[in-house]
């Protein structure tokens, strides 16, 4: 008979995890980004980036680029939390931006990471990597399972519920669901880790450069779950999803739908999850979903990225008991953290890339996503900066809407931009600077530490202690230092005395009895001295262990206060850091910005030099138009005066002529009467006769008005350039050398008169055109028609002809010149002379002169000129009389 003895522990029910408070006073930390740039792909590409600091580029555009308004090119300098050069390696890469994401993951904080930039910027380089240059994925699954990997649970324990959580099945269980998985073959199974590694992942990430996180917490048991889906078209496809083909009628992919779990986190419904135990099964599962991933060759990239990648890290993690040996079966004590591993597809121009067909939708597509994130989060820094509550338009897009929680303070944000220093990519390149420094400003809460459970800590390694310390025991007393070894058994019970024979033969046998009752009592005297001295062990031990537990609490007491002083030390270091660095920053603005006012001073002092010699060229322009004015004012004056004059004594002389034309009437009647009167005496005495006739009036002379002009005051005499105020007006241009285009209209008045002057060179038309116009310099339209007093009435209309812009030809009219034919042998009229200006003289009839309100002219009908050539019509312009006598012209 063997006993077993167990020591105990009382059990205390844990208590439950209390949910999250929402502080008032939220702490909130700034979008972490980061700028790496890559080589440029030949030596004689135009370089466009310049990398000024760890935490400054300069953007300049190349030499192609049109030039600003000053003359230069505009060079713009951006800032980020580091910027990368092109000798940064991997390595170095990931320990400033991915190393504290996976050491938050284990902490049970969320984290999301993409990288962002233009087509061929290498994204999916910084993302994946190449054999011998792990990327950020690789390495932060190497990182997880170096910090977990002792104290992970074994398979099926974490069993996903298929709604964004996690649910803890006991060990038997557990080993159903592997024994189900196994054997459902339509069942993915779960990557072996006893399988040899792939040779190009064993390359990616050296044993030299293989980290791992401190502070784990050794009480709980860890679990990794991996998911990889693409966003293509706006629609979420799972790429670890195996559908069963059909070679007949094979199936497109189903999407998949976005839903919103208790927590009012984000998940994608229905995706595949994949349970894994190493960094080797982690990267054979994300290289299967790689090689469905849609990739196309365009002109900018032999390998481009025609949807958004999003590779899910999630870890689970439970607390042990008290004990140390299980896991806590309380689903509420289940912590599930997750980072998100995006490469986006990069922005691109179709002109660029000359896609067509699909592969202009999927830029579509592409473009309209990354712009809903930038609106997304132009809304974001409004409602922070501006104390507004725009709604954000997360639900625009695939992308924004899965990452919503993430920018609602559900994790660390890290972005990566990734620029091509290629002058070719500038203007792709400007956008995405732009949208990263926007990013910057805005700010994301900080998630707050979960704690997992009010169990004492370390009962993982006290129970790891009491094993080895009961093993050492066991082999101080020459037994297997494994309790639950059946050869320890054994040889317990070989140690104890051998029972004697037991075969009775006899009915009357006493010795055979009572030797064996003497064994087994002995047998018994030794199991109870066993028993009380383990029994002893054990108390002593448990002594022991609470005396060890009591002083630990008292450390981890201490420590706990050493390290909440240490923290707060550390938040202090960390505000005074970023303030220091906000300080840096706003010094490098306020420098550039006063280099920019500088240089806008220097051009506005530029701009006042010329102002101000241009100023006073014009103030000296000014004060020569200005005595050039008062020049031409006295010129004026003097004219105004000798005009003046002249209309006084023009209005004298057409008094007196208007007093002689009524005497000369006067004297017509009186010789009329006194005819009559000569008749009527001579009928009544026929030897009368005519006594003695007045004579005519003598018209006055105008000796004295010539007389007078001569001694008229002397005005200032005109410019030898100045045209005279009153030319001489010509009675017809139609003699001189130019073409003239003839119009006369078939419907007017055409008697054949004489009222039609001679134009010689002239292309006669009834209608003008275009061609007849470009011969000619001149252009004259004839209108002929009757009175009102029943006399003909000619009128020509001139112009002259120019070419316009468009190449056509236009008129501009400058002259009308009326021409009138009256009968010359009316009784009515009588004769009086006239002085032409070059000393002509002009008899007209009286009454045979009228003014012509259209050509304001004089008509006379059959006047006499000195020169004795007799005309028709005679018109005296009255423009001309300014002149201080009249202008004859005399029409064929």
């Amino acid at each position: 008979m063997i006993l077993y003895c167990f020591i105990t522990y009382s059990k205390g029910k844990t208590p439950r995890r209390p949910g999250p408070k929402k502080a008032s006073n939220i702490e909130k930390d700034p979008v972490g980004v980061y700028c790496r740039i890559r080589p440029l792909g030949a030596g004689d590409e135009e370089c466009c980036i310049e990398m000024i600091s760890s935490s400054t580029i300069q953007l300049h555009a190349p030499d192609g680029l049109k030039a600003n308004r000053n003359g230069e090119y505009k060079e713009t300098q951006y800032s980020f939390k580091k910027v990368f050069g092109i000798n940064t390696t991997q390595m170095e890469l990931f320990e400033d931006v991915a190393k504290p994401l996976v050491d938050d993951l284990i902490h049970c904080k969320n984290g999301l990471l993409f990288t962002y930039g233009v087509t061929g910027s290498g994204k999916t380089f910084t993302m994946t990597g190449s054999p011998g240059e792990g990327g950020l994925l690789p390495r932060s699954l190497d990182m997880l399972f170096n910090s977990i990997g002792p104290f992970q649970a074994k398979r099926f324990v974490f069993k996903p519920d298929d709604k964004n959580g996690m649910e803890i099945q006991g060990q038997v269980d557990a080993l159903l669901e592997r024994q189900k998985r196994d054997s459902q073959q339509s069942v993915p199974k779960t990557p072996s880790s006893r399988q040899k590694p792939d040779p190009e992942f064993a390359d990616m990430i050296s044993s030299e450069e293989a980290c791992k996180s401190e502070n784990v917490d050794e009480d709980c048991c860890y679990s990794v779950f991996v998911s990889y889906i693409e966003i293509y078209n706006n629609y979420i496809y799972d790429l670890l999803e195996d559908a069963p083909f059909d070679p007949i009628r094979p199936k497109p992919p189903q999407s998949k739908i976005l839903r919103e779990d208790q927590n009012h986190n984000m998940y994608v419904a229905g995706c595949t999850e994949v349970e894994v135990k190493s960094t080797e099964e982690a990267f054979e599962v994300f290289w299967k979903g790689q090689k469905k991933r849609r990739i196309a060759n365009t002109q900018l990239n032999r390998e481009s990225s025609r949807s958004h990648s999003v590779f899910t890290v999630k870890l689970a993690q439970a607390p042990l008991d008290a004990d140390g040996d299980h896991i806590l079966q309380d689903k509420n004590q289940v912590n599930v953290s997750q980072l998100c591993l995006v490469d986006l597809a990069g922005s691109e121009r179709t002109s660029r890339t000359r896609a067509e067909g699909s592969r202009l939708r999927e830029a579509g597509n592409i473009n309209q996503s990354l712009m809903t994130l930038r609106t997304c989060m132009e809304v974001l820094r409004e409602n922070q900066m501006c104390g507004t509550n725009k709604m954000v338009p997360y639900r625009d897009s695939k992308v924004t809407h899965l990452f919503k929680n993430y920018f609602d303070g559900e994790g660390k944000v890290r972005m990566i931009v990734c620029v091509n220093p290629n002058a070719d990519d500038y203007e792709e390149t400007m956008l995405v600077m732009r949208f990263a420094e926007m990013t910057q400003e805005v700010e994301v809460a900080r998630p707050v530490d979960r704690p997992i459970c009010g169990l004492a800590a370390g009962r993982r390694h006290r129970n790891q202690a009491f094993r080895d310390e009961f093993s050492r025991h066991l082999e101080e007393r020459g037994g297997p230092t494994n309790a639950d070894d059946p050869a320890l058994l054994n040889q317990l019970i070989e140690s104890l005395p051998a029972l004697p024979p037991c075969e009775l033969v006899d009915p009357d046998d006493d010795q055979t009895l009572p030797r064996l009752i003497e064994v087994l009592e002995t047998r018994h005297r030794i199991r109870q001295m066993m028993t009380d001295q383990f029994n002893k062990t054990a108390s002593t031990l448990k002594c022991m262990l609470e005396q060890f537990d009591s002083q630990i609490n008292a450390k981890e007491t201490y420590l706990h206060d050493q390290q909440s002083k240490l923290n707060q030390k550390d938040k202090v270091i960390i505000n005074q850091r970023t303030e220091m660095e906000r300080l840096e920053k706003k010094s490098k603005t306020l420098e550039y910005k006063i280099d920019i006012l500088q240089k806008t001073t220097d051009m506005y002092e530029h701009d006042k030099r010329s102002l101000k010699q241009e100023l006073e060229t014009r103030e000296q322009r000014l004060q020569r138009e200005l005595s050039e004015r008062r020049r031409m004012e006295h010129r004026m004056q003097g004219m105004v005066t000798d005009t003046k004059l002249k209309w006084e004594k023009e209005c004298e002389r057409r008094v007196n002529a208007k007093q002689l034309e009524m005497q000369n009437k006067l004297w017509v009647k009186d010789e009329k009467l006194k005819q009559l009167k000569a008749i009527v005496t001579e009928s009544s005495s026929s030897g009368g006769c005519l006594t003695g006739r007045p004579e005519k009036p003598e018209r006055p002379s105008r000796e004295r008005d010539r007389n007078n002009a001569q001694k008229r005051s002397a005005s200032p005499s005109p410019l030898p350039t100045a045209p005279p105020v009153h030319p001489m007006h010509r009675r017809s241009h139609s003699a001189g050398g130019e073409k003239w285009v003839d119009h006369k209209p078939p419907s007017n008045l055409d008697l054949d008169t004489v009222m039609q002057p001679i134009i010689p060179n002239a292309i006669k038309v009834s209608t003008p055109n275009e061609k007849a116009l470009s011969k000619c310099h001149k252009y004259v339209l004839r209108h002929q028609e009757l009175a009102s007093d029943g006399e003909i009435e000619t009128k020509l209309i001139k112009g002259n002809v120019f070419k316009t812009r468009g190449g056509g030809q236009a008129v501009q009219f400058t002259d009308i010149e009326t021409l009138k034919q009256e009968c010359p042998t009316a009784p009515r009229y009588s004769i009086f002379q006239s002085t032409t200006s070059c000393g002509t003289s002009v008899n007209f009839l009286s009454g045979a002169h009228k003014y012509d309100v259209d050509t304001q002219c004089l008509v006379g009908v059959v006047g006499l000129c000195t020169h004795t050539q007799w005309c028709d019509n005679v018109q005296v312009n009255e423009k001309e009389e300014k002149q201080a006598c009249y202008s004859v012209m005399i029409v064929a």
